[in-house]
């Protein structure tokens, strides 16, 4: 196996590195729940896809702090921040950049866009057609751009938050699924409750404005803390269980789910496994733990499934969502 752990010493060892990591995670968590009130669960998954070293998809009505997140996480990583408003007609060129051609010189020199930064934030990526779209996602797959005959590397870390707006859909280019596929997690966002939203009115509302955010961590750290998300153990018995949960949502009639046949047009494809085994090392180092056990598979499972199982008419009819389906799956498939 690719990080068998010979003993308990090398567990131990292990943990030890782990806390020590963490704890800077944990410094980054509390920075940002300054800021972000009551919505510690995007908070977590914001981590969780950064240490990963994944994209993430933000789903929520407008208003519920999805830029400020992700603003927030910057300012306290000391890194670089751009944000693109997608519109319908934005060109793939206000991405990635373009050649321009300067008079003094007579030559065309390189204009970058601002994808080149350590977060991005494309707002409302359903606003902009499917070339814009598939520009964006080819450099989040690759990590680098193509402009003119030059290829530029992007900065590491890098971590594109794409948020989509589900009340308006007139004059949207829904993301394709193969595309959707590329994020590693894809979050819904709630309202908060009561008491949350008494909290925001006063942080917000006060004579001293918003809490400044103070630079707790590099993003040489972050490389660091990545590292150390790799070696976090993964036994062969929590590597079945992905794929038992993976093949149920291809083949549920073999784990005893056949009411499900009729609901999913497609199942998760094999990048679903790769990136369940590692945000659940993620969120297992969040936890301060060394080895990843049945509980962050359940926990991470809905956010890095539930945007890559289509669903048929029939579940649409009888109102199923992807949530209720990978629920059903996780209810079912035996647990290790």
């Amino acid at each position: 196996m690719e990080n068998s752990v010979q003993s308990s010493e090398d567990l131990r060892a292990l943990t030890d590195k782990i806390q020590k990591e963490s704890a800077l995670i944990g410094l980054l968590s509390q920075e940002m729940t300054k800021v972000i009130v009551g919505q510690s669960y995007m908070v977590n998954r914001l981590i969780v896809a950064l240490l990963a070293n994944g994209h993430i998809l933000l789903e929520g009505v407008p208003g519920l702090a999805k830029t400020l997140a992700i603003k927030t996480m910057s300012d306290a990583i000391d890194g670089h921040f751009s944000r693109v408003q997608f519109t319908p007609d934005l060109l793939p060129a206000d991405v990635i950049g373009t050649m321009m051609f300067n008079q003094k010189t007579q030559e065309f020199t390189v204009k970058k866009g601002p994808v080149f930064a350590n977060f991005v934030l494309a707002d409302e990526i359903n606003r902009a057609p499917a070339k814009v779209q598939s520009a964006l996602l080819e450099a989040m797959q690759e990590r680098q751009i193509t402009i003119g005959d030059q290829t530029f590397k992007l900065p590491e870390p890098f971590l594109v938050l794409a948020t989509q707006n589900p009340v308006e859909q007139e004059g949207t280019y829904p993301l394709p699924e193969a595309q959707v596929d590329r994020f590693m997690l894809k979050v819904y966002l709630d309202y908060p409750k009561k008491d949350e939203e008494k909290l925001i009115i006063r942080s917000n509302v006060r004579k001293e404005g918003l809490t400044k955010i103070s630079k707790v961590i590099t993003p040489a750290d972050i490389i660091r803390a990545r590292e150390v998300v790799r070696e976090v153990y993964l036994d062969e018995k929590i590597e079945q269980y992905i794929v038992d949960i993976v093949y149920a949502t291809r083949t549920p009639g073999e784990y005893n789910l056949s009411q499900l046949e009729p609901l999913i047009s497609f199942g998760c494809s094999p990048r679903a496994s790769i990136n369940l085994a590692l945000a659940a090392k993620a969120y297992a180092f969040t936890q301060g733990r060394a080895y990843v056990i049945p509980e962050d598979i359940r926990a991470i499972a809905p956010d890095v499934m539930r945007h890559r199982i289509g669903l048929t008419y029939e579940a649409e009819a009888e109102n199923v969502n992807q949530n209720d389906i990978v629920q059903t799956i996780l209810n079912r498939v035996e647990v290790p």
